[in-house]
């Protein structure tokens, strides 16, 4: 295999964040319309814990991807575009038997109704991931561990492997969980999208929709996702065009400063890497029903943002607000730099875009509440300061 040569496990061990899931060579259209009208397609690669991993690497972190892909060319070609954004693939394991998953999707919003994807992934080499053939070594050598529900949908190994990679147990690194429910993974198969509630109480960190609660779990509301999810010491609630609720809130045997860029990974299970002491971080918001008086409810408002393509922004605010995580930054910002993690993935075509960089980022999310509120970004924008635009 041609590409970026594997890091030695020594580099693994040194990662901040790795990454378990499937990720898949994507059909991206040539053209808006049906998928039956649509004359040819562009080859790119897509799954929701790669793309993270991407973006973090991108960004200056050391991201370590973990997943199984088949003993063929599109194996090839996602190893080796993943390994080029700088991402650690030395623990992807190959497949002689099973193929890699692939898919084609048009060029709507995954919400619309006439949005259609066609998988190609059933009795993929990533769907046999289980508890018995991963390599622990690789995913417990990060300081975050980041997980999502797509990857339990994938078959009964698959979801052994979460339930025990969520269960609580001292000296794990903080695991990270992304609901990402997506109805069509769950349909014939002999569990329900209730056990992503279950995953996600194991977690640390949560990343979830208000959207996708009340679909998967029937909750609606931001305060009634944090009462179903009391344990995870953050729940980010992301509210669509109304930004993201992030419930914060302290632990036992927390160490808040855990995560930046200096420390070594966390000491205790729940540790979050919060600092409640930086400015930016609102006081507990009796407006969210259920919400318990230890919590830190931080609300931080959506981007206007030029759609190029609705699709990635989820996994890009996972990065943004991970990376920023990492690095130690208040809540507020830390919510602020995924929203400009995800504008930078809404104003390209793919589920992948360089970020910005690291200090134009920090100038964008540090601006008073005004600023931000004016803020409009359209495509180019990472790079051109004419498309970060004030109204």
């Amino acid at each position: 295999m041609s590409g970026t040569p594997a890091r030695t496990a020594a580099d693994a061990a040194s990662s901040d964040v790795v990454c378990l899931g499937e990720s898949m060579v994507t059909f991206l259209p040539s053209q808006p319309g049906r998928l039956a009208d649509v004359p040819s397609f562009v080859r790119g690669i897509g799954g929701a814990e790669s793309n993270v991993a991407c973006a973090l690497a991108a960004a200056g972190h050391r991201a370590a991807w973990v997943s199984r892909v088949g003993a063929d060319g599109f194996g090839d070609h996602l190893v080796d575009a993943i390994s080029a954004y700088g991402v650690d693939t030395s623990a992807v394991r190959r497949d002689p038997t099973r193929p890699t998953g692939i898919y084609f999707r048009t060029a709507t919003d995954r919400a619309a109704d006439t949005h259609e994807v066609a998988y190609y992934r059933a009795g993929s080499a990533a769907s046999a991931m289980s508890p018995a053939n991963v390599p622990y070594e690789a995913l417990l050598a990060g300081r975050v561990l980041h997980l999502s529900g797509i990857t339990a949908a994938l078959s009964a190994d698959c979801l052994a492997l979460l339930r025990e990679l969520t269960a609580l147990r001292p000296g794990r690194p903080l695991v990270s969980f992304d609901v990402n429910h997506r109805p069509g993974l769950w349909r014939g198969g002999d569990a329900s999208p209730d056990v992503l509630l279950d995953l996600a109480r194991g977690a640390d960190l949560v990343f979830v929709g208000e959207d996708e609660a009340e679909e998967a779990w029937g909750i609606a509301g931001a305060g009634a996702i944090r009462a179903a999810l009391p344990e995870p010491a953050v729940v980010v609630v992301k509210r669509g065009a109304d930004g993201a609720t992030v419930f914060s809130a302290p632990r036992p045997g927390t160490d808040t400063a855990h995560l930046s860029e200096s420390g070594t990974g966390p000491a205790h299970p729940g540790g979050t890497g919060i600092d409640t002491a930086h400015p930016g971080v609102t006081g507990t918001d009796t407006a969210h029903p259920g919400v318990t008086g230890t919590d830190t409810v931080t609300t931080v408002p959506a981007l206007r943002v030029d759609v190029v393509a609705p699709v990635g922004a989820g996994d890009a605010f996972a990065a943004g607000f991970l990376s920023a995580t990492l690095r130690g930054l208040p809540v507020r910002d830390r919510a602020r730099h995924g929203h400009l993690m995800a504008a930078a993935a809404l104003t390209v075509p793919g589920d992948l875009t360089d970020p910005p960089a690291r200090d134009r980022a920090d100038h964008l999310a540090a601006l008073d509440d005004a600023a931000w509120g004016r803020l409009r970004l359209g495509p180019g924008w990472t790079g051109d300061d004419t498309e970060v635009r004030s109204t």
